[in-house]
C-alpha cells in the first residue's frame, strides 16, 4: 500500500485527485499508476484502470489472477467492475468512498473469487483526500 500511496503523492503533487494504484504478481510490483484524468482528458483515467492496462500488457494477459490490487481509495462501479474482469485474486484499498465506491449498491461486484480487504493504511490514504479537497475548497 505503501507504493500505491506513493503514487498517489504523485497525482497531487500534478493537481489530479489523489488515488493510487499498484498490481503485484508473485510479491513483484508490475504495474504503477496514478489518476491521470485532467492530463489525459479522460474519465475513464483512474489509477486502477492505467494499472490493468500496464499489469495485462507486462503479463501479456487479459487475466490477472494471481495479482493483487492495491489501491488508495475503494474503487468506483467502474473499477470494480474491470477489477471483476480481470479476475483479480486479491483487491486490497485504503480509505473508504461512502459517496462513489463500488460498496454502495447492493450487488457484489467484485470476482467472487476475489478476496477483497479494505482499511488498509485508510488514515493516510484519507488525510490525502481531505487535504486534497480542502485546498481544492480553498481556491
Amino acid at each position: 500500500m505503501r507504493a500505491a500511496l506513493a503514487e498517489a503523492k504523485k497525482a497531487y503533487d500534478a493537481d489530479e485527485i489523489p488515488v493510487g494504484a499498484v498490481i503485484v504478481c508473485r510479491n513483484q510490483i508490475i504495474a504503477r499508476a496514478h489518476n491521470m484524468t485532467e492530463k489525459l482528458n479522460d474519465v475513464t483515467a483512474h489509477a486502477e484502470m492505467i494499472a490493468f492496462t500496464s499489469a495485462s500488457n507486462f503479463l501479456n494477459s487479459k487475466y490477472l489472477q494471481e495479482c493483487t490490487l492495491y489501491v488508495t481509495l475503494e474503487p468506483c462501479l467502474m473499477c470494480a467492475g474491470a477489477s471483476y474482469w480481470s479476475q483479480l485474486e486479491k483487491l486490497v484499498y485504503g480509505a473508504t468512498d461512502e459517496k462513489r465506491g463500488y460498496r454502495q449498491i447492493s450487488t457484489a461486484i467484485t470476482h467472487p473469487k476475489t478476496l477483497v480487504k479494505g482499511g488498509v493504511m485508510a488514515a493516510e490514504c484519507g488525510e490525502l483526500l481531505v487535504d486534497f479537497f480542502r485546498k481544492k475548497r480553498e481556491q
